[in-house]
């Protein structure tokens, strides 16, 4: 009997790289016909560079062109950044803040919450169109960056999630039923359209929250959100994805994101810390005493690799749902 060999499915061909210009890109934010930019892309490629040198090169040309702001001041360019662990104090070097990188432009979401809470997608679409509408209002451009899919989505793809409150005492209760039960409960609740309720534990409660929540209270929908955005993506290899990922691991745990880390679990439970996963979970473990440096090290990058390729798994399926991303090589 022959022994079958399983040969494993080569990775996906990477888009056709495209040539943008920047002051096309503008036209179209200015004319009305485009409402908002968002540059996005897995960990390592390059994106929160990209989208401050854009915004760099949008102000170039506002200010070449003597666009002006509502108040009369030169317009500018303001970058919002959509990602899920950059909204907290504390935690600078374990997600890649690179503040120094913005320099004189202006950013905003991040550093909005504390090491410990829960912030969550419901809140950050509030945020978003709080701070959208504010730059908008103002007369100037609106540039997202991220690499948080289902932040990005929640923003700029329509989503219309209610504003519904975390009620701490009703997760508790939840959390003592398995996800069977908690999805059947669900949908004696609701049509169970959105499979992504389901994905995680954490999403499942969440929904059965809301739904819970609606039965007995009138909920306010965010309305202003943009409606036609332009997604640039930024795209490496994935060989050279990985070598970037090893070697900025290398670099933040020598700029002291162990120390980060044991300062934040003076004020944080390690649970806590653990549930924002990646530098966080695996450093939190390390300071345990569950793992050794070296095995923190290796099972880190294998974990920062992984949520890449999921990353870019996920923005190639909003192609697939009919997102159009204009891909460049940063």
């Amino acid at each position: 009997m022959k022994r079958e060999i399983i040969i494993p499915p080569s990775p996906a061909p990477l888009p056709e790289p495209e040539k943008l210009d920047a002051a096309a890109i503008l036209d179209s934010l200015l004319d009305g016909s485009c409402d908002l930019v968002c540059v996005l892309g897995p960990t390592a490629s390059g994106k929160t560079r990209y989208a401050v040198s854009l915004a760099r090169r949008f102000d170039s040309l506002l200010a070449e062109r003597g666009v002006r702001a509502a108040d009369g001041s030169p317009a500018r360019t303001e970058i919002i950044s959509a990602d899920s662990r950059q909204v907290y104090r504390g935690m600078s070097i374990g997600t890649g803040k690179d503040l120094s990188e913005y320099e004189e432009v202006p950013y905003h979401l991040i550093d909005i919450a504390d090491a410990g809470e829960k912030y969550d997608i419901y809140r950050y679409q509030h945020d978003f169109s709080r701070v959208y509408e504010d730059i908008r209002r103002r007369g100037c451009i609106a540039l997202m960056c991220g690499g948080s899919g289902l932040y990005i989505e929640a923003a700029t793809c329509g989503y219309n999630l209610p504003d519904v409150p975390a009620d701490p005492q009703l997760r508790a209760e939840l959390e003592q039923y398995d996800d069977a039960t908690l999805t059947a409960r669900l949908a004696a609740l609701k049509p169970l359209h959105n499979s992504t309720d389901c994905d995680s534990r954490k999403r499942l409660i969440r929904a059965l929250e809301i739904a819970i929540y609606e039965k007995e209270h009138p909920v306010t929908r965010r309305a202003f959100l943009p409606r036609s955005c332009f997604y640039i993506g930024t795209l490496v290899s994935r060989e050279e994805r990985n070598a970037r990922i090893d070697a900025r691991l290398d670099a933040r745990l020598e700029e002291g994101m162990v120390e980060e880390v044991r300062t934040l679990m003076e004020r944080v439970k390690p649970e806590d810390l653990i549930y924002y996963g990646l530098e966080y979970k695996f450093v939190t473990r390390y300071l345990l005493g569950e793992l050794s440096y070296g095995e923190m090290r290796r099972d880190l990058a294998v974990a920062i690799h992984q949520f890449a390729k999921r990353q870019m798994t996920w923005f190639r399926g909003m192609e697939r749902r009919g997102v159009r991303i204009h891909w460049v090589e940063p």
